[in-house]
């Protein structure tokens, strides 16, 4: 039987913990993000066999392999299977170029895949002990509503969102702002980096531990392992051979979505690249570049909202990977093998600019429709193909994510193309429920007064 698997602190001053333990701590005490000690393989049977199998049936096929001691199997398919019930997508474009949709879900954003499982598995755990968390989680647009409609509703869940006030759509807000309950919504005049500073610094402050604190940002350990599944699944639908190498583009803003990639590729998936397409934030293809990391600060502000991070928190535990330390300011004390990571990877940062002119390309070629991270991803995966000329070939398969339903951004596909995307049955009604959300300044003293005042 495969042993129990442990998880450890990108910051290496933390003890060691189960996943139980590391989902429900979220960030671990010396303020590091937790990480598998060892990574389960996935032998190429088992990957050829995924094309016999449904999204969940796969789900849970890799998340046994993770949590195995710590859930009996029935539940845990139980859960993989409510959490799972929607498409997936995956579109034609050219050659064997394929853009996979993960807008399907209850809130129309690739966060309902996380989401949804990480706020099943939490449940199950809390009903074990009789315990209830409070949920702090900053967003910069889908991992909010995501994060709320998952854990909506729950008893022994408590959430608090924070997002910048001025850089999420009316329709991303609503999301968040309609649910009430257990729900509680903070509009910050700040970036998304500031509202998950206050985040970090809440979890580090003594004076709130007793309100048992917990994340469902990709910093929680519980959010990276299920977005590792639909590398998967898009492979076990689009390989025609065994070991057939695939390139995947993924829209990257705090580098969860990525972290759960390269996690799919050091259990045996036959990636043969990652794109890092960023947007304006060009951090990590600067540091890929230029050798060096530096944050942004403030963040810049793009159409492609959820990606405007200055400092992506999975950095640290992608450096981990690559045999180096990065503590949670980005300071790097020990570099990583930044040959092997640009072997697996590449960086490239898209303007606003093309990424409109993308949008209308590949509309008007393709009859395809993109809202602003989708396209990011395509103009990556573009950019890749002219300085890789080689891998631009009819049998090179490919694919880019798309992160987000295109009617979350309508006013901005509206604006480029002149037309309305056609609504989801998710976002039906938003516009008539009723909005409760609470201003507040950027201050941790703000914030810590409101969490001692509205928590017990």
């Amino acid at each position: 039987m495969p042993r129990t698997i442990t998880y450890f602190s990108t910051n290496l001053k933390s003890e060691k913990v189960s996943f139980k333990e590391a989902l429900l701590k979220g960030l671990a005490p010396d303020k590091g993000l937790y990480l598998p000690e060892s990574i389960p393989e996935l032998s190429m049977e088992e990957i050829i066999s995924f094309s016999k199998m449904t999204y969940y049936e796969i789900a849970f096929l890799i998340a046994k392999k993770f949590i195995h001691a710590e859930i009996p199997e029935p539940i845990l398919k139980t859960i993989v299977k409510d959490a799972y019930n929607f498409d997936v997508p995956i579109e034609h474009v050219y050659n064997r170029n394929y853009i996979m949709r993960l807008d399907q879900g209850p809130t129309a954003s690739f966060k309902d895949f996380a989401a949804r499982f990480m706020g099943r598995l939490m449940q199950y755990f809390l009903k074990l002990e009789n315990k209830k968390v409070l949920i702090l989680t900053a967003t910069s647009g889908d991992t909010g509503s995501a994060i709320a409609n998952a854990f909506y509703g729950l008893d022994n869940i408590n959430v608090v969102i924070l997002f910048p006030e001025k850089e999420v759509t009316d329709r991303q807000r609503k999301q968040m702002t309609t649910l009430h309950k257990n729900i509680q919504v903070l509009a910050l005049d700040a970036k998304f980096d500031d509202c998950q500073a206050l985040v970090k610094k809440a979890f580090a402050d003594q004076d709130l531990d007793y309100l048992d604190l917990s994340s469902a940002n990709s910093i929680n350990i519980g959010r990276l392992l299920p977005q590792s599944m639909y590398y998967c699944y898009a492979y076990s639908r689009l390989a025609k051979k065994t070991g057939e190498p695939i390139i995947f583009s993924v829209p990257s803003g705090n580098f969860g979505d990525l972290m759960g990639g390269l996690i799919a590729k050091r259990m045996g998936l036959p990636v043969k690249k990652f794109i890092i397409s960023t947007n304006e934030n060009d951090e990590v293809p600067v540091y890929f570049t230029e050798g060096f990391y530096k944050t942004i600060v403030p963040s810049r502000d793009c159409i492609s909202s959820a990606m405007n991070v200055g400092h992506p928190s999975n950095m640290a535990r992608i450096i981990s990977l690559y045999g180096g330390i990065m503590d949670e300011n980005g300071i790097i004390s020990k570099p990583p093998d930044v040959l092997a990571m640009k072997k697996d990877m590449f960086a490239v940062s898209i303007s606003d600019k093309e990424t409109k002119e993308t949008i209308k390309n590949i509309y008007s070629r393709h009859q395809l429709l993109l809202e602003p991270h989708g396209a990011v991803g395509w103009a990556g995966l573009q950019h890749y193909y002219k300085d890789n000329p080689a891998d631009d070939h009819a049998n090179q398969l490919s694919v880019t994510l798309e992160t987000a339903h295109p009617a979350k951004f309508y006013k901005e596909i509206n604006d480029i193309l002149k037309i309305d995307p056609v609504l989801p049955v998710s976002l039906e009604g938003l516009e008539k429920k009723e909005e409760k959300m609470e201003k507040m300044k950027n201050s941790y003293i703000s914030f810590k007064e409101f969490l001692i005042k509205n928590y017990k």
